[in-house]
């Protein structure tokens, strides 16, 4: 099967993508692992950042602004800057696709309040915004004829000397592995908080893996220490509570009915204050009976259904018990805007690490990240499909992943992989989580090498090749085994405390580690890790040396 341009991912920076890099003439096909309305971009409820106002000057520097000092010292001034910037324009252009924004009686957008932002500028759908975007993309996408390959596993690129030539893909529904070729690949397959299961707002096959993928074609991953969590899930379900209640005037109160945090704190501070008071046996809940029952189900209607369905609490009347939970990764496959190491490979959306969140994302940027960058990487992969033309297969590559199918199908375990999954999401959450040390982080990554081995043990229970759900799961185990290695590597080198990435042995935060750290797989099973200094310490340095 081939196409011009390959898109991995159908949240709204894949979205994006596939519709930007789709003109009249050329086949663009958009791949996803599952049905095409999951992602984590749909769950997103809060709303998208931007500055209207497209002359504002003032606010877009406070947006680039607010957004550079929540990245901590590792933001990239030049993305932020872009993205702040295309703002603007991108709520006009998902206007134009049909996503209708919440508006005063003067027709005027409606902006709410976020974490860490200095303006009212987060534009939002009720609380459903995510999920308002990505049907009018999908719908998009459907006119402009895009080809859409749900239920599509990628087991690795396929490439040719230093081009991407394609992707290699498990048909989930016949288990047979397929080859795709491309002249260009965009990957915008999402985040790895998924691997924090039982502990997370992302559904469970959110195992980061295309950013294993990456690292077997020979990628860095950069900032992989930096997994932030959401001060507010449900206790039971990990439901996510949108910022946007707190936006709208809603309270974090302990046990005792003492407010205890600022509720409109960055994220990473809200999520350690609540984690506190927790573990000094408190209960944390949010209260919103002050607000009344009509501003809520006007404001926010899908968080009061859920909490009246998942936990039976009437939020007009009730307080509901939340706590932090794994939510985003600002982590990801390194890049210069959306351009890879590989030619004709683009990435971009939560699986790319372009500097824009750097230590930790501001609240309502990831789905503006994702529309910027994803339009970005579909001009860009467009561009490239029309210059170059189809590169060679490497068929080598995709025998082993025959053989690796057919061995997972040829003998029988004895070991239950979702039970490791749930092992490995407890063990993160404990070790590698909110608060870390290096005697946790130590047990976590001798926990997850044992986990590592007995992972290429596991075998098909069921041997039935169609709808194997086994076969989807034990891949999805190895690749996040692989990235929560890549997670504890990183956080053990980062001897500070920063952004989403906090350890109490090391509180301070200090000026040595101004710098990101950049991991590459030398070969299976072992990873180097090195510095990669951001943009301004390099300007910094080259003015002290031109000097010289």
């Amino acid at each position: 099967m081939i196409y011009d341009v390959i898109v991995v991912g159908s949240g709204i920076a894949g979205l994006m993508a596939a519709i930007e890099a789709k003109d009249e003439n050329n086949k663009v096909a958009l791949i996803s692992k599952s049905n095409v309305f999951k992602s984590n971009s749909s769950m997103a409820s809060g709303g998208i950042n931007a500055v209207l106002d497209i002359n504002n000057t003032d606010e877009i520097n406070k947006h680039i602004q607010d957004t550079f000092n929540s990245a901590k010292g590792l933001g990239n001034k030049k993305a932020i800057t872009y993205m702040c910037k295309q703002a603007s324009t991108i709520i006009e252009k998902l206007i134009e696709y049909g996503v209708d924004f919440d508006r005063d009686e003067n027709n005027k957008i409606l902006q709410r309040p976020f974490g860490g932002g200095s303006s009212n500028r987060t534009c939002y759908v009720g609380d459903k915004t995510g999920s308002a975007i990505t049907l009018s993309l999908i719908k998009k996408a459907k006119t402009m004829g895009i080809t859409f390959l749900p239920n599509n596993f990628i087991l690795n690129l396929a490439k040719y000397q230093d081009r991407v030539s394609g992707v290699v893909s498990l048909n989930k529904e016949t288990s047979q592995v397929i080859i795709y070729s491309s002249k260009s690949v965009v990957l915008a397959g999402g985040g790895y908080a998924g691997i924090y299961r039982g502990y997370s707002t992302n559904a469970p096959d959110y195992t980061g893996d295309l950013l294993a993928v990456a690292l077997r074609a020979g990628l860095y991953l950069k900032d992989m220490e930096f997994v932030q969590f959401h001060p507010t899930g449900f206790v039971k379900t990990n439901y996510l509570v949108t910022e946007a209640a707190r936006g709208e005037g809603g309270y974090l109160v302990n046990s005792e009915g003492d407010r205890f945090i600022n509720e409109l704190e960055t994220r990473d501070k809200v999520a350690r204050a609540i984690l506190k008071e927790q573990l000094e046996g408190k209960k944390v809940f949010i209260d919103l009976r002050h607000l009344g029952l009509e501003k809520i189900q006007q404001k926010l209607p899908s968080l009061y259904n859920a909490a009246l369905m998942q936990s039976g609490v009437e939020l007009s009347k009730e307080l509901l018990e939340i706590k932090p939970v794994a939510h985003y990764t600002m982590g990801g496959v390194d890049v210069n805007m959306t351009e890879s190491d590989l030619k004709g490979l683009f990435i971009c959306g939560e699986m790319a690490s372009n500097g824009v969140h750097g230590a930790n994302r501001l609240g309502g940027n990831s789905l503006l990240e994702g529309c910027v960058f994803g339009k970005l990487a579909g001009n860009k992969a467009k561009e490239f499909s029309k210059e170059f033309e189809y590169a060679p297969i490497d068929y080598n590559t995709v025998i082993k992943d025959i053989e690796m199918i057919d061995f997972i199908f040829s003998s029988d375990t004895s070991k239950n992989f979702n039970a490791i999954r749930i092992s490995l999401g407890k063990c993160l959450f404990e070790k590698a989580g909110i608060i870390k040390n290096e005697k946790n982080l130590t047990l976590a990554f001798d926990y997850i090498k044992y986990l590592r081995q007995i992972s290429y043990t596991l075998h098909c229970i069921n041997k039935e090749k169609n709808n194997n759900v086994e076969l989807t799961a034990i891949l999805e185990l190895r690749n996040a085994l692989e990235i929560s290695e890549a997670i504890i590597l990183s956080a053990q080198k980062r001897c500070e405390s920063r952004g989403a990435h906090y350890r109490d042995d090391y509180p301070e935060t200090l000026k040595k580690f101004d710098k990101s750290f950049v991991v590459k797989e030398l070969k299976k099973g072992f990873f180097k890790i090195s510095f990669k200094e951001n943009d301004l310490i390099k300007k910094i340095k080259n003015l002290f040396i031109n000097k010289e």
